[in-house]
């Protein structure tokens, strides 16, 4: 299953057009018994903007993908009597929370929505021309002028989504991420023995018994060489950056003939290559696969090597999740802070 074919969208050029303002009118009151009435032209309504807000209930840009452009309303133009024309309505654009927005050509930053139902105008639309009844004075008073409407602002833009989650899980595809995920939280995630099981960031909310949520993602699996874009590389590791813990899921099993300590060096060595920060990130080792035969051995070999003190689990069977889980509880309570000695880098 190729990543182009996956529906999960997550990076998408996107054109805005905001509606124009409407015309204003010039136009005299004519009325039966007032054959020279004076300027009553109105003034035209305001162009619609394009809006982005966050909303918990999107998680995906597919949405935008396959609509790339998008329009909002234009104002009505003015009328006799004074009337002035409708506003143009808004166009509403509801997207992932952690939505970051960049001009598409030059790359400029314009803005981002974190929260649930934060908006940020993209495109504004335009003012509305004013009508004649504006421009009678002393000596004029027949005006014929109205002020030209403008024009609403025309956008190339690049929507990314950088998802926001409390805990990042990273590890080699099979290490055992989703079934952790799925152990731990709500998420359904599909589960596969083959590499890239996972083709877009899932999350998954631990939710505690004193209504405590973490949000988990589980962010697709890493390979050598992820950072420079090999395999699904920069189109995942960024969905890393926004999550303030790390979980390294290690396969201590070594299924796939890999040595566990290589694993966990060469993820941290991804890591560091890609943003520099994220190798001062808080984190955690997690020893998958603990019920697996030569897990105990590795894990020995593991310890020495990377001077670090794995959390032990099966996700599979369930064995070391409840106590994991606690310690996330305890992490986000702010009750203790859980962090490795920082590792030596290979």
């Amino acid at each position: 299953m190729s990543h182009k074919h996956s529906v999960f969208k997550d990076r998408v050029p996107v054109h805005v057009f905001a509606g124009d303002g409407g015309r204003g009118c010039s136009s005299f009151l004519r009325e039966k018994f007032i054959p020279f009435g004076g300027p009553d032209g109105g003034d035209g309504g305001l162009g619609g903007s394009v809006i982005l807000e966050a909303s918990r209930d999107v998680d995906s840009l597919v949405a935008l993908y396959y609509v790339p452009n998008q329009r909002a309303d234009h104002g009505g133009h003015g009328k006799g009597a004074k009337c002035t024309g409708e506003n143009g309505k808004d166009l509403i654009i509801k997207v992932p929370c952690g939505t970051e927005v960049r001009e598409l050509r030059s790359g400029d930053f314009i803005g981002e929505v974190l929260e649930h139902g934060q908006q940020l105008v993209v495109a504004k639309g335009g003012k509305g021309g004013r009508g004649n009844v504006h421009f009678k004075t002393a000596t004029h008073q027949a005006p014929t002028e109205i002020t030209e409407n403008e024009l609403g602002e025309k956008k190339d833009l690049l929507c990314e989504l950088k998802t926001i989650a409390d805990v990042g899980l990273v590890g080699y595809p099979n290490a055992g991420k989703s079934t952790l995920l799925a152990a731990v939280s709500n998420a359904h995630p599909k589960i596969a023995a083959y590499p890239f099981t996972t083709l877009n960031p899932l999350i998954g909310t631990i939710e505690y018994e004193d209504y405590t949520k973490i949000r988990v993602a589980d962010i697709p699996g890493l390979i050598d060489g992820a950072n420079e874009g090999i395999g699904l590389g920069h189109d995942f590791l960024r969905h890393i950056e926004r999550a303030s813990y790390l979980l390294f899921v290690i396969d201590m099993a070594g299924t796939d003939g890999r040595k566990p300590q290589d694993d966990f060096k060469n993820l941290r060595k991804e890591l560091k290559l890609y943003r520099a920060e994220l190798e001062h990130r808080p984190y955690l080792v997690i020893a998958n696969k603990m019920d697996v035969e030569g897990a105990k051995k590795n894990l020995a070999a593991f310890k020495r090597s990377t001077k670090t003190k794995p959390v032990q689990i099966a996700a599979a069977t369930g064995q070391g999740v409840p106590e994991l889980k606690q310690m996330l509880y305890e992490w986000k309570r702010g009750l203790r802070f859980i962090d490795q000695p920082d590792a030596p880098l290979p």
